[in-house]
C-alpha cells in the first residue's frame, strides 16, 4: 500500500497559534526532533505505509482537543484526554481504515505519547506520579502511573462486549499499550467495578486524563529538581 493515500499537512499550526515559536518538535522516522525555546509543546508525524498521523500537545494547556482519526468512538476518548488533563491536543490520522481500525488506533497512541514524552523534556520540576478514581455510573475505575521513563501497562478491564460501536473493545489495551510505550509511562489501569462497556472505558480514558494531569504538573516546592535520585528520568 502507498502511503501516499494517507498523506496530511507538513503541520499543524493552529494548536500553537498564540505561541509560534514555542513549540517542540519531533519526526517519528528516526530523525531528531527540532525544538524550539519555550513552554511545554511538541508536534510529532509518524508515517508509514498503513498511516500518516500528526499529533501536537501543549502540556499546560486549558483542554482543548482536535481529534479526527476516522474512528468517531476513538476521537470521542482523545477529547475526554484532552479536556479532563487540562492538555491542549490536536491529532489527525489517515489510515487504513478499509482493512480494520488497528493500524490507526495504536499509531494513533504511539505518536500521541511520543508528543507527551517530547513535550516533557528533561522533566524537571514535575510530579511525576498521579493517580484517579474515576466514577461514572456504575463504572469505577482506577489509574495510576508514574513518568519513570520505564513504559509498562497493566491492564485490567473485562469487557463483557467485543464492539463499542464499531469499534474493537480489544483495541483500546492497544491504544494504552502504545500510549504507554511511547510516553515512558508505567501505567495501570483497573475497572474495579462495572457492567456497561461504554462507561468501563470512557471511565478508564477520564481517569488517565486525571492521573496524566497531576504527573506532569510543575510541583512548586521543587520547581527545577528531577523527581528523582537518579538525577534523570529516562529508564
Amino acid at each position: 500500500m502507498n502511503g501516499c493515500e494517507f498523506s496530511l499537512p507538513a503541520t499543524l499550526p493552529s494548536l500553537f497559534r498564540t505561541a509560534a515559536s514555542g513549540a517542540r518538535t519531533a519526526a517519528m522516522d528516526g530523525t531528531q526532533p527540532q525544538a524550539r525555546t519555550g513552554g511545554r509543546r511538541a508536534e510529532v508525524r509518524r508515517t508509514t505505509r498503513e498511516t500518516d498521523i500528526l499529533a501536537a500537545v501543549d502540556l499546560d494547556g486549558s483542554g482543548v482537543g482536535e481529534i479526527s482519526t476516522g474512528i468517531g468512538f476513538l476521537d470521542h476518548m482523545l477529547e475526554q484526554l484532552a479536556r479532563h488533563g487540562l492538555i491542549d491536543i490536536r491529532l489527525q490520522a489517515k489510515g487504513d481504515l478499509h482493512i480494520d481500525f488497528h493500524h490507526t488506533t495504536e499509531d494513533s497512541g504511539l505518536a500521541l505519547g511520543q508528543a507527551v514524552r517530547e513535550a516533557l523534556g528533561d522533566r524537571a520540576g514535575i510530579r511525576r506520579y498521579g493517580h484517579a478514581l474515576l466514577p461514572m455510573d456504575e463504572t469505577l475505575t482506577r489509574c495510576a502511573l508514574d513518568i519513570s521513563g520505564r513504559p509498562w501497562l497493566v491492564w485490567d478491564v473485562p469487557f463483557t462486549r467485543d464492539k463499542i460501536g464499531e469499534m474493537d473493545t480489544e483495541l483500546f489495551r492497544e491504544w494504552f499499550h502504545a500510549f504507554a510505550q511511547t510516553a515512558g509511562l508505567t501505567l495501570h489501569v483497573e475497572t474495579l467495578h462495572g457492567t456497561n462497556n461504554h462507561h468501563m472505558i470512557e471511565s478508564a480514558y477520564k481517569a488517565l486524563a486525571r492521573a496524566l494531569r497531576d504527573a506532569v504538573e510543575i510541583d512548586p516546592r521543587a520547581p527545577g529538581a528531577v523527581p528523582s535520585t537518579k538525577g534523570m528520568l529516562a529508564g
